[in-house]
């Protein structure tokens, strides 16, 4: 069996240095926003090219910590509109609903699966206070529209960089340094994944950073003071340590999973595959390698028989969720043809090239 992803293998690589980490946080007696947060926060900070990093519980706190943090500075109040992507994970969208604001769904290019900007143009009223864009699968949104959109409409931008760790764009700036604040998820299958849940911000504004740091700790300034009704978000000291581990290997490991994207955007050959669009490869990080076939669950019986393991992200859009009855009756024709055509196959920094092989072979003999 090719697996999809084989976390295990991918976590063995760092088992000496994280039992050393361990055995050095046990013994620090540290165990809650100590030294390895506040190292993880700098270090990840610097690899982003932010000026701040808050480490959080996930990256649905993520999202929901920025908006507040916004709330609580009087630049976004309940009832406004936020524009979202309606191809997405659900987390993006449930982040917004959570915090009192409107979400409007945007529908997607077809191709890079990222939301649309032309698109956006349409959903903007007065209501409209922010943009969250979601680099999905790994590949950034369009940065420099997206930019333009909200200087022009004067929007706040927020990145759902969940997917995106290390993604770079054209103008050389990472994925959480292209916007006014970035929330990133660290679940055990992203490209820097924790052992267990764990997310961070990143900004650039100070005045940011000092609110979202007092929310995620209940509000506090100081011990046993409260200035805001905050909550309890921290990123814990020993997946932070896990994260330091892996940091090191990040660029090494997109660089392999861009190679493998490259053999497959080379090498794919069925007429009846649509395979993803790139804007720049070297840019974007591949989380995810998804395909389009209009009997993509044949497709997905077919490979399992052949020993493939692939997944399907995401078989229900958000309009068509119970959890959002009242967009049940939305049109988003392209959301819907992509959510029923989907199917993510292997790409992991652990593929061997005969693997890679049997993949590429299996797709076009289907």
């Amino acid at each position: 069996m090719i697996p999809f992803l084989d976390l295990h293998k991918i976590n063995t690589r760092f088992r000496d240095e994280i039992r050393e980490g361990f055995e050095a946080f046990f013994n620090s007696g540290s165990y809650i926003l100590g030294e390895q947060v506040s190292k993880f926060e700098n270090e990840f900070a610097q690899y982003c090219g932010a000026k701040h990093c808050i480490g959080v519980s996930n990256g649905l706190d993520a999202i929901k910590l920025i908006l507040e943090a916004y709330k609580t500075i009087g630049q976004l109040n309940v009832g406004d509109e936020i524009i979202v992507p309606a191809n997405t994970y659900i987390a993006s969208v449930l982040a917004v609903s959570n915090c009192g604001f409107k979400a409007i769904p945007v529908e997607p290019e077809l191709g890079t699966f990222n939301i649309n900007p032309n698109n956006i143009l349409k959903h903007i009223s007065k209501k409209t206070k922010a943009i969250l864009g979601v680099h999905l699968y790994g590949q950034l949104y369009d940065v420099i529209q997206l930019e333009e959109i909200c200087k022009t409409y004067n929007l706040i931008l927020i990145e759902d960089a969940a997917q995106a760790h290390g993604a770079i764009g054209v103008d050389g700036r990472r994925a959480g340094n292209v916007s006014n604040a970035a929330a990133f998820s660290f679940y055990p299958t992203k490209n820097l994944g924790a052992l267990g849940d764990g997310g961070a911000i990143t900004t650039n504004s100070q005045e940011l950073d000092g609110v979202i740091r007092r929310l995620r700790n209940y509000g506090r300034t100081s011990a046993y003071i409260n200035e805001v009704k905050g909550f309890n978000c921290r990123l814990d000291e020993i997946q932070a340590m896990f994260l330091r581990s892996k940091l090191k290997s990040l660029d090494e490991d997109n660089n392999i999973r861009r190679n493998i994207a490259r053999y497959y955007l080379n090498n794919i050959k069925s007429d009846k595959i649509e395979l993803p669009e790139c804007n720049d490869i070297n840019s974007h990080v591949f989380h995810l390698f998804v395909i389009r076939h209009s009997f993509r669950d044949n497709l997905k019986a077919h490979l399992k028989n052949k020993c493939i393991e692939t997944s399907i992200h995401y078989p229900v859009p958000i309009h068509k969720q119970k959890a959002y009855a009242e967009w049940n009756g939305l049109s988003l024709p392209i959301t819907e043809k992509i959510h029923n055509e989907v199917l993510s196959i292997p790409i992991n920094p652990l593929l061997n090239s005969k693997q890679i092989g049997t993949i590429v072979n299996e797709l076009n003999n289907c």
